[in-house]
């Protein structure tokens, strides 16, 4: 039987964007220091999940709550073979620079401003009404199709792996979780802290108060702040003048405050995901760059000096001794993203991603050797994630290529990303959408948005190829 997909989706587009808004206008951040037993996230989270549930519940799918902090959809045979579509709810924090309320879904000039309305609750809500015009239209399915919900998909993966640890996975599946027309190759991601030690301090005509910037690991952060103590006071007009000019050679954005002997520097920069850290601005590497080249105590001296030489406008890893280039996965990715110096911690935290071919344990041994004269405690934190890949000849990768080719009429190839989705968590997963080749990546960035029509045309795309795939 012939299905016209795109009439299809038309008959649902006012109920998914009315749904849409609902979970968008969620502030859905993990938000550990309000974390209770009910939400082990924070309540935004758990209040994500439990809404796309409901929306299940309400249109007659089996669902099921593991503990706010993941959740599946079932539709299909109770004993068949499963079929895995795998999204979160969970977002990156809003941060500085929005035209709009980031919780208070716009439309505007055909946009969906929200926080999530391309990572990932858009893409989440179109493939979840694929699957509900599957069920509506009464289709027969030999597999059961499970429709699995994150919610700590942004940081350390918690509800996904409490999920796998309690729930069986299907084997096969995709994660509308990035871009058109596929994504069969993930690098494999790892968080690397340093640690400075104190050292030994003489006298010094500048001493590092503060430095902080960054919001999350996986952002290239937006602003920069540094509070410094002048020891020398004639340096005050010497710094303010040096870093004016700075702002204006590098065409950035910045302020320079005085209160008596404190100087505040500040750097504002452009935030972009870190699979990408090349589109955007780092403030924190910039604002480095610039104090290095002055004479700090023996602290700050050490913490800028790492900065400015190792970790500034490098985003493949050859000034820390970690590039590495595969054939079809490409380079290593490196990006220095949160950062905290006080006189409690003096901490960088770098988002590393890399393709087969090389290891966590030879990039952590790389990095330990470079910096030990920094007196620098190098190690792997959080959520490690292994490279991952399908082949682009394996059926399941080919079917969704013609489904996307036959909708868009444009060529499908295969292609790897920096950035980590739970196709990677299925033994043969991918990431399918959505978003269209020629659109402006805006995920993770200020004003994030995702176009209403590549919603309506992705729930399309889906039901498509969901639909031929549990055949």
């Amino acid at each position: 039987m012939k299905i016209n997909w795109q009439n299809e989706v038309e008959s649902i587009k006012e109920e998914l964007m009315n749904d849409l808004k609902e979970l968008l206008a969620i502030d859905s951040v993990r938000d550990i220091e309000h974390r209770m037993a009910e939400y082990p996230l924070g309540p935004g989270p758990a209040l994500a999940l439990q809404k796309v549930l409901a929306f299940g519940e309400r249109d007659g799918f089996k669902t099921k709550n593991i503990g706010n902090l993941a959740g599946h959809i079932d539709h299909g045979p109770e004993e068949a073979e499963m079929f895995g579509i795998l999204g979160h709810v969970d977002v990156v924090p809003a941060g500085q620079g929005w035209d709009t309320d980031p919780f208070e879904p716009v439309i505007k000039d055909g946009k969906l401003f929200a926080r999530g309305s391309s990572d990932d609750k858009g893409p989440s809500l179109a493939a979840y009404y694929a699957v509900k015009l599957i069920k509506k239209l009464n289709l027969p399915i030999n597999k059961k199709i499970r429709f699995i919900f994150g919610t700590d998909e942004e940081s350390e993966w918690t509800g996904i792996h409490r999920y796998k640890e309690v729930e069986e996975l299907p084997k096969v599946g995709f994660s509308p979780d990035a871009n058109f027309p596929i994504i069969n190759g993930e690098k494999g991601i790892i968080s690397c802290e340093l640690s400075f030690e104190s050292q030994k301090s003489e006298a010094s005509k500048l001493k590092l108060a503060s430095f902080t910037s960054g919001l999350r690991s996986n952002m290239v952060p937006s602003e920069a702040v540094a509070v410094v103590n002048i020891i020398k006071l004639e340096l005050i007009d010497i710094l303010a003048h040096d870093f004016d000019r700075f702002l204006e050679e590098n065409q950035l954005k910045g302020t320079f405050e005085l209160a008596e002997d404190i100087a505040t520097f500040k750097i504002t920069g452009k935030a972009v995901h870190a699979q990408d850290p090349e589109q955007g601005i780092n403030a924190a590497t910039y604002l480095g760059e610039f104090l290095n080249r002055y004479q700090f105590d023996a602290d700050g001296s050490n913490y800028l000096s790492v900065i400015a030489n190792y970790l500034h406008k490098d985003f493949n890893g050859h000034l820390l001794n970690i590039y590495w280039e595969d054939e079809v996965m490409g380079q290593v990715t490196s990006s220095a993203n949160v950062f905290r110096y006080d006189t409690d911690e003096k901490q960088i935290i770098i988002n590393i991603r890399h393709p087969k071919g090389t290891t966590n344990e030879k990039i952590l041994q790389e990095i330990s050797e470079l910096l030990q004269p920094f007196a620098v405690l190098a190690k792997i934190i959080g959520d490690i994630k292994l490279p991952h890949y399908v082949s682009a000849e394996d059926p399941f990768i080919k079917i969704l290529l013609e489904v996307y080719e036959e909708h868009t009429g444009e060529k499908g190839d295969e292609c790897t990303i920096g950035g980590g989705t739970y196709g990677r968590v299925l033994e043969k997963g991918c990431a399918f959408g959505a978003l269209f080749p020629g659109r402006e990546n805006v995920m993770h960035q200020p004003n994030e948005y995702m176009y209403v029509e590549d919603i309506y045309q992705a729930t399309a795309i889906y039901a498509d190829a969901i639909y031929r795939l549990v055949q």
